[in-house]
């Protein structure tokens, strides 16, 4: 029998990682609501840039410190 495993921890890289994530995502969503227009090449990569460089940045700074 294996033993029941809590939840997810704040301390968990890829738990930091994807909250990040989400909000990242969810301010993004925000944001392009209140503008016009559809997205172009440069509206692309920084949606691309404005995700993983804060999820990047989270789960190194919880994988080392936390």
């Amino acid at each position: 029998m294996s033993s029941p495993q809590s939840g997810p921890s704040w301390t968990d890289p890829a738990y930091v990682a994807t909250v990040v994530s989400v909000l990242a995502v969810g301010t993004l969503v925000f944001y392009i609501s209140l503008t016009d227009g559809g997205p172009s090449i440069g509206e692309v990569l920084f949606v691309f840039l404005w995700v993983s460089v804060p999820t990047t940045v989270a789960y190194e700074v919880a994988r080392r410190w936390l």
